[in-house]
Order: C-alpha cells, then structure tokens, then sequence
C-alpha cells in the first residue's frame, strides 16, 4: 500500500525536514502521526499525496513510484488519495453540495453517478441537510465535514488528515474522529498527523513519532508519547 525506503528531503532553502524515513503502512490501518512541530509530519504527508518529492529515496503508493511519477499522471494517483487539511481549503462561492462535486466533475463522472456519491458522503458526514449552504454559513465543525466528504467522494484507498482537529473545539474534534473510523471501518486507511494527546490515547491505533526528520517509534495500539 504505503512503502518508503530511505527517504529523504531537503528543501531548496537547505532544510532538511526527512532524514532518512523507512516505513510499510498496510492497506485498512489507521495511523496517528506525530512529533514536536518541525520534526517532519507534514513532509511526511505530503509525500504521500506527491505535493513534494523526495530528493533521495522511494516512495511507493499503490505499486507506483512517485519519485518518477509524471506530473500528467499525479491527478490520477489523486483519485486513491484524498486529502483533509486543517484549514478546510473549501471554495467560498459554492454550495456544500458543489465544493463535493466539484472532485468528481473534474474526472468527468456522469451528473447521475456525481449525485448519488455526493448524497451518499454528505449522509456519512451527516451534512444532507446542509447541502445548499455555503462555507461561510457552517460551523468550523460542519465545514471540516465538508472537508472530509470531499475528500472520500472518490471512494479512495487512502485517506489523508493534517491536523483535522487542530482549529476546532473538543466535542466537536470527537464528531469528526468518529467520522474518520467510519471511513475506516469501510476500508479506507487513514493517516493522521495530530498534536492531540487526548485522541492518540483513547484510540489506540498504530503510532507514528518523527523527530528531527526520523521515525523514532513505530508502535502498534501506541500512545501519543509527548507532553501535549
């Protein structure tokens, strides 16, 4: 599913965020990623939907190489990968019902098929009657579910989470991790980078700890293992 061998990454800045990564992530896992910030988190996400490349090392997703992926072919890889970013990164001028359909259009799907998947994912994410509203008329909350239809509308193998919690508050942060184990629970993996402390431990799902650009613990049922 998710194989990377010694990867590494420097920045054209002279950063060096990965520093030498080995990992195998299965398909169906949940992963909680985590670390001081600056320890290599996001990098780490980000190569796995190929927002960045690595400048030395593999990284393998789904059989293919992404460090000689043609970037005509990376909105391809997108399909299996859908990504959830902390800030939403939703369209402001569009209904919660286009910002879905908006994923499925730009891979030419029939109207009819793009209705069906776009109720279905707002049914999951408990959004059906918010389908008309635009961003600005949503909670943090409700947005951020928008987020998460949108990025599994695509039924993709993998899913990506950067810091999903991270803007909004406790009860609301549960609403959405129970969301992520449905996903979950269908077959999807997930792959979470967070700062929290509190979900990491009642989950007890495989960690992930990166310092200094090094995965330090890889630990099944594993605890989030920082002061938070």
């Amino acid at each position: 599913m998710i194989n990377m061998k010694n990867v590494y990454k420097t920045y054209a800045n002279g950063v060096t965020a990965l520093n030498g990564i080995n990992v195998d992530i299965d398909q169906g896992e949940f992963v909680y990623v985590v670390g001081p910030s600056g320890a290599g988190k996001s990098t780490f996400i980000r190569l796995i939907y190929r927002e960045v490349k690595p400048t030395e090392g593999t990284v393998i997703i789904n059989d293919t190489d992404l460090k000689t992926l043609k970037e005509s072919k990376v909105p391809y890889l997108r399909r299996d990968v859908g990504v959830v970013f902390q800030d939403f990164k939703l369209l402001p001028k569009l209904t919660v019902y286009e910002n879905i359909a908006f994923a499925l259009e730009v891979i030419e799907e029939s109207p009819r098929n793009i209705r069906k998947r776009v109720m279905d994912v707002l049914d999951l994410v408990g959004l059906k009657n918010k389908a008309r509203f635009i961003p600005d008329e949503l909670s943090g909350g409700e947005q951020q579910r928008v987020s998460i239809a949108r990025a599994i509308v695509n039924n993709p193998k993998i899913a990506i989470a950067d810091e999903p919690t991270g803007n909004l508050d406790p009860d609301t942060s549960w609403e959405i991790m129970r969301i992520f184990k449905a996903i979950n629970d269908r077959g999807t993996t997930i792959i979470m980078a967070t700062h929290s402390k509190e979900i990491v431990n009642t989950a007890k799902k495989r960690v992930i700890a990166i310092e200094d650009g090094l995965i330090v613990r890889d630990e099944h049922r594993g605890d989030y293992g920082y002061e938070a």
